[in-house]
């Protein structure tokens, strides 16, 4: 067993073990042009050798029972089942009586009856970019030729259903789609989806930096705002009105991890969701050459944290510059973050999105700001009913009777 990190909390490092390899081209995708950095390389895969070191090290970094591991992309289907049958052996190799679990992103359009009898049998948890309804998800989400993937998607998902998957969906939250909340919500119900993972699009392009890169690292000013991006009063009108509708109707039954977390901070335990912490850095990524990075969100060549080949992931995920990273979040708060009254609701949501000024002139509001307020001043009465009934041991469900009572 590792010597206890006196500083030891869950570690989590995303793997990409085909980096940023797609069959899709989204336009929106930040992962696409992470391929920049690496031109030198011509496969860009993950070595059989790196995998079982990254298996090693990512169990031994751990001081909980449990180690989940998860799959990212690019899209992770582009590597063969046989990697992922080598991959849970290596588990069970170095397991040391832990539990393992294993996550799995996908854009489903590779699935096959064969890859869903495989994650059934093996309790993968998969998670399955669908940005709602066909109009919406085909605007953005096309094939490299330039085609739309949304049956190719559901024909996915129908597929995990038959061998009963458990499966959730990340659903990229854009300029268009976010004009239709409730057409946008339905349909994941529509289909059967309890679980699910709003991302708003922000992203800036710049054309100045020497990597080549054109979208904005976080915390840093400039660039434009690219068009698919959402803005912070969509945001928030999104919020809310999916919210109204999920209060009234689907508390207990359908689980939208944005507004789980918001409970989570309002109750005071620890959110499910990275981006409403009070400070980050737990969760880095690692790409297929073992390079580490700081956040997925941070793939840039100042956020390297160093190669699994040459440290460990304790080394690197515990090192000096990481915990910098982790305190910067809350560190550089502005001041009008730190006079805000929703400020323990969000505690300025994630780096990469702060980077305009607060009303003060100072640097490092999140560009979500005004959306976000909204939306936590929206939602205080029914967050402070649930957390009394969380309090008196009730299910926060109960929130739907308080609504009728009203």
């Amino acid at each position: 067993m590792p010597t206890i990190n006196p500083f030891a909390r869950p570690v989590y490092l995303m793997a990409k073990p085909a980096g940023s390899l797609c069959n899709l081209r989204c336009k929106y995708c930040y992962y696409l042009e992470k391929g920049k950095l690496y031109d030198n390389n011509e496969k860009h895969i993950m070595s059989d050798q790196l995998l079982e070191k990254f298996i090693k090290d990512y169990i031994e970094a751990q001081t909980m029972p449990e180690v989940m591991f998860t799959w990212h992309g690019g899209e992770t289907l582009m590597r063969p089942i046989s990697f992922y049958k080598k991959a849970l052996r290596l588990q069970q190799q170095y397991a040391g009586g832990r539990r393992i679990d294993n996550c799995i992103q996908t854009n489903a359009t590779m699935l096959t009856e064969e890859w869903c009898k495989f994650f059934h049998d093996n309790n993968f948890l998969v998670g399955v970019s669908i940005d709602g309804p066909q109009e919406f998800h085909d605007a953005y989400r096309k094939t490299a030729t330039g085609r739309p993937t949304w049956n190719q998607v559901m024909r996915g998902i129908r597929m995990l259903n038959k061998y009963n998957v458990e499966w959730n969906a990340l659903a990229v939250v854009n300029n268009l789609n976010v004009e239709h909340p409730l057409e946008f919500y339905h349909f994941f119900k529509d289909i059967n989806c309890h679980f699910i993972q709003f991302t708003p699009i922000v992203e800036r392009i710049v054309d100045d930096r020497a990597d080549g890169l054109q979208l904005a690292p976080g915390m840093t000013e400039g660039g434009k705002m690219a068009d698919f991006s959402v803005t912070a009063e969509q945001w928030g009108t999104f919020l809310c009105t999916i919210f109204d509708e999920w209060v009234r109707h689907d508390v207990g039954e359908y689980f939208i991890q944005l507004f789980d977390s918001a409970l989570a901070n309002w109750v005071g335990v620890a959110p499910g969701l990275c981006t409403m912490a009070a400070e980050c850095g737990h969760a880095g990524v690692m790409e297929y050459n073992g390079d580490v990075y700081s956040c997925d969100h941070f793939v840039f060549p100042e956020h390297l944290l160093g190669n699994l080949r040459e440290n460990t992931v304790t080394q690197m995920m515990y090192s000096p510059k990481q915990r910098e990273f982790a305190r910067m979040k809350k560190e550089l708060l502005p001041k009008q973050c730190k006079e805000c009254d929703v400020l323990f609701a969000c505690h300025g949501e994630c780096p990469k999105n702060r980077f305009i000024n607060d009303r003060y002139g100072n640097p490092g509001l999140n560009y979500l700001c005004t959306g976000y307020h909204k939306f936590f001043k929206h939602i205080t009465p029914y967050m402070e009913f649930m957390k009394g009934e969380l309090a008196a041991k009730r299910p926060p469900a109960n929130v739907m009777n308080y609504i009728v009572s009203e």
